[in-house]
């Protein structure tokens, strides 16, 4: 059973609870946010309108929807009055929000004051034409603004985009707005970016194949957004806005070098056991009569030959951004990859007992063949790929 304390006390958080919320109510009232307002009057009222506790919220509630409609409205005359085009949108989403408004409460009404004994006043009104004509003037002024936008295209490719961004907002106002989709494809065609990437080689090494067409994958890079296309094969129907070259500067390849440590190691290990003897030279014998045995230890000893075969490649170059339509070099950006091969292999002499576990794993590796140049020259490519993925993403053509 609930102590009486307890109710008394969940009873004072909900009394708390009520009165704060009405004060929040009434504070958004006094401070202009009437949506605020609105929004925790129709939260409490929707629980139980007839509630004797939510009349302050009937009556804020009331106050509120009357203050928020007459402001939208005065908003909505001056635009208006301005006859500012920019000025289309604002309007059209007044009236959306009016409408809104409305609707959030119809589903109260009637809402009764229980002091007067009348129903609450809401002055409802039909925006459906106001919606419409308004959302019209917006969807042309979005349509010819995109159109003229297109036209200017050709001076400037920016303008395709503006036009894009302008005729993609138009079909999420009014879909299927005249020829708009058709409008929409022609900007984004006209405005994508075509950049031809080509490697260029320098040095006096010959580049492998294989590397060159790794470099030139250039639909693994995943790089192509919404305006710029990468192309490694040219197409002769595209004219390529802009060039990107990958020069090769210097391919350095080290000698072949086999490096040799000698480490000798010693150990004390257990060989066998003896008896133990007491200071009298009698045997010793534990408490069950039995010899008491101890292990017996000698130093062994071992030569350690630890070979390990090294050669390293570096590759270095600049990747180029060109401009095709003034022929300039807009960046350039240096790029370099070294890539290693290194392989230990090992030999003894001597016992090899005296060896720890990681020298031992070493004896079972023997020498193996040194990669030739040119697959020293391919194996930096992973990592080259990467950084010219990398210099890509983080420097566009246009900004």
């Amino acid at each position: 059973m609930i102590k009486k304390t307890t109710l008394l006390s969940i009873f004072s958080v909900l009394v708390l609870a009520s009165c704060s919320s009405v004060k929040t109510t009434e504070k958004a009232i006094n401070s202009g946010n009437y949506e605020k307002a609105i929004s925790l009057s129709v939260e409490n009222l929707a629980k139980n309108k007839t509630k004797e506790k939510n009349q302050p919220y009937v009556i804020m509630l009331q106050e509120a929807f009357a203050k928020a409609t007459d402001r939208d409205l005065a908003r909505i005359s001056f635009l208006e009055k301005e006859q500012n085009p920019e000025n289309l949108e604002s309007i059209y989403n007044l009236y959306k929000r009016l409408n809104n408004r409305q609707e959030r409460i119809k589903p109260l009404l009637p809402l009764r004051i229980l002091s007067s004994g009348r129903n609450a006043q809401f002055d409802m009104v039909n925006y459906e034409d106001k919606i419409i004509e308004s959302k019209e003037n917006y969807a042309s002024y979005l349509y010819e603004n995109g159109v003229a936008l297109l036209e200017d295209g050709r001076s400037n490719k920016l303008n395709y985009r503006r036009a894009f961004d302008e005729l993609r907002h138009l079909e999420s106002v009014s879909p299927n707005y005249k020829d708009a989709r058709n409008l929409i494809e022609e900007a984004h065609a006209k405005g994508t970016d075509f950049v031809f990437v080509s490697v260029r080689n320098r040095t006096n090494q010959i580049i492998p194949r294989r590397l060159e067409n790794d470099l030139l994958a250039i639909d693994t890079y995943g790089l192509d957004d919404l305006w710029t296309q990468y192309h490694a094969n040219k197409d002769r129907n595209i004219r390529y806005d802009f060039d990107l070259e990958l020069d090769f500067r210097d391919i350095s390849i080290s000698p072949e070098q086999v490096r040799e440590k000698e480490v000798i190691k010693e150990k004390q290990i257990k060989d066998g056991f003896k008896y133990l003897y007491d200071t009298n030279g009698n045997i010793v014998k534990d408490s069950l009569g039995n010899k008491i045995k101890v292990d017996k230890f000698k130093k062994v000893r071992c030569t350690f030959y630890q070979f390990t075969q090294f050669k390293s490649s570096r590759v270095t170059g600049v990747v180029k951004y060109i401009d095709n339509r003034t022929n300039q070099l807009l960046q350039k950006f240096p790029i370099q990859s070294e890539f290693v091969f290194e392989h230990v292999y090992a030999d003894y002499d001597g016992d090899k007992r005296a060896l720890e576990d990681s020298f031992i794993s070493l004896l079972n590796q023997t020498s193996v063949p040194f990669p030739s140049n040119e697959q020293m020259v391919y194996d930096t490519g992973t990592d080259l790929k990467q950084k010219l993925k990398h210099i890509i993403s983080r420097n566009k053509f246009r900004n």
